[in-house]
């Protein structure tokens, strides 16, 4: 267990990831959440924070509170994409997010696709220096994308859970969808709710998939990054037909992804024809002064738990 959740990945992977998170951070305080500066105009009366506030007894937030935690934490996101000081903005963009995150959700609704994107905010400080591109193995980067994806994966398993224990065999069979359609549907939605049955069809494979989430750890590498593209297809149709989008869970979901492929400034260079920065490929598992295995450089995927090789 402990080799599977300290899996090496390229440290170009974490670069990519943290430069993914840091920039949603940054996004969401303007795009996703930015209504949470107006809390300072409900009556303070109406603010009960959650556990975790009453623990720390964070005080009721004010206009200034809300304004110095928007700002710095806009700053701040910014310069840890870049991934400079990891660990100093690193563990300051966690806390300020925190902050956010219990002012907002403190007000009577509580939002669970923020779990993952937290989780993902609290290991990333821990994984060190990485640079885009670099090759070079990590365990401790390997963990906090593990970890990451743990919280993803719990996100989906916890909701099937959820949904069983409130709303019983009754959540499958009920209406669930189909209010959800009145409330916030578009014109796809009404289009499918008027086949008779699929919503109920709907209903039973939203919790079977959720329930079933957790067999993305046992995949080989090509099938587990078919079965996140299911999740990011689900959620496609989630967005299309009833407007939720969970933005903060797909940005946590990138973990599974070799995103060290993706190399948008390279690309630029190269169809500007400049040529790119050349990156050293040395993987940190080899032997003092052998040949790293090409293999586990140009793919860089993390082996399934249940024990088979990495690669395609």
């Amino acid at each position: 267990m402990t080799r599977w959740l300290t899996e090496a990945v390229p440290r170009g992977r974490v670069a990519a990831f943290r430069t993914v998170i840091y920039l949603f951070v940054a996004a969401d305080l303007v795009i996703f959440t930015p209504w949470v500066r107006t809390r300072v105009s409900v009556p303070g009366d109406l603010y009960q924070p959650l556990l975790i506030g009453r623990l720390l007894h964070l005080p009721t937030p004010t206009a200034a509170v809300v304004a110095v935690i928007f700002w710095s934490l806009l700053v701040l996101a910014l310069l840890a994409a870049t991934g400079r000081a990891p660990r100093l903005l690193g563990w300051t963009v966690c806390a300020l997010y925190l902050e956010w995150m219990i002012i907002a959700m403190s007000y009577g609704k509580v939002d669970h696709d923020r779990f993952g994107l937290l989780v993902a905010l609290a290991v990333l400080p821990t994984a060190g220096r990485a640079r885009h591109g670099d090759t070079t193995r990590t365990e401790a980067g390997g963990w906090a994308l593990r970890v990451t994806q743990i919280a993803v994966i719990c996100t989906y398993f916890l909701a099937a859970f959820a949904k069983l224990r409130f709303g019983g065999l009754d959540w499958l069979t009920g209406s669930v969808l189909a209010r959800a359609i009145i409330r916030r549907g578009t014109d796809l939605a009404d289009l499918i709710a008027q086949v008779p049955y699929l919503l109920i069809v709907a209903q039973f494979g939203i919790v079977a998939f959720e329930l079933l989430s957790p067999v993305v750890f046992f995949l080989p590498p090509r099938w587990r990054l078919a079965m996140v593209g299911f999740f990011y297809s689900f959620h496609a149709v989630t967005i299309a037909t009833i407007t939720i989008s969970f933005a903060p869970h797909l940005a946590a979901m990138t973990s599974f992804l070799p995103l060290e492929r993706v190399r948008p400034i390279v690309w630029a260079r190269r169809l500007a024809g400049r040529p790119a920065p050349v990156t050293d490929a040395v993987d940190d598992q080899a032997e003092p002064g052998t040949e790293p295995d090409p293999a586990s450089v140009s793919l860089g995927d993390q082996a399934p738990v249940v024990g088979r090789p990495a690669g395609p």
